[in-house]
């Protein structure tokens, strides 16, 4: 089979925007197919397909004549709910970070840290006695939540930490590109 207008090139992992979102609307609103949509956007058929069943709200509309009521339905696309709902969705993608699940944990191993001054692999080994180990995080990320602030424990708190010195570059070749 030959594809004449081949309107279908890779462009993977790209959302419509909003501009082609309003554009959709505008074209929509004149009566096009989807395919000419497609075409005039550069996307392919079933983007256009999908954002429409997404989108598409149904207005009813009632007119009275001779006496007698009758009422239709039209499904029309909205760009701004089509925008909503990307906006919802991407908030909500994504692996939550782990520190957001473990919050009592946490504030167990805080106060640890800074009242017993334990050190977080001491913290990481007596969890796992008191804690479901799916929320126990790794002596290492302990440490970067430390370092990112997300916990309340700082490096000025962990004693080994403050009095580690730091890695020598005596020995070590530095190559310097110009």
């Amino acid at each position: 089979m030959t594809h004449v207008d081949n309107n279908t090139e890779s462009r993977k992992s790209k959302h419509l925007t909003y501009g082609e979102m309003k554009k959709i609307e505008a074209y929509k609103a004149l009566d096009l197919s989807n395919r000419k949509i497609a075409s005039l956007l550069g996307r392919s058929p079933q983007t256009i397909n999908n954002a429409i069943n997404t989108a598409s709200v149904t207005q009813k509309s009632q007119q009275k004549q001779n006496g007698k009521t009758y009422t239709y339905y039209k499904k029309v696309y909205s760009a701004e709910l089509h925008h909503d709902i990307y906006l919802r969705n991407r908030a909500n993608c994504g692996r939550r970070p782990k520190w957001v699940e473990t919050e009592r944990f946490t504030e167990w191993a805080d106060r640890k840290m800074l009242e017993d001054k334990w050190s977080p692999d001491t913290v990481v080994n007596k969890a796992m006695d008191l804690f479901d180990p799916a929320i126990i995080p790794s002596t290492s990320t302990l440490y970067n939540w430390i370092d990112s602030g997300i916990m309340r424990t700082k490096n000025i708190d962990l004693l080994e930490k403050v009095g580690r010195k730091p890695r020598s570059t005596k020995g070590r070749v530095l190559f310097l590109f110009l």
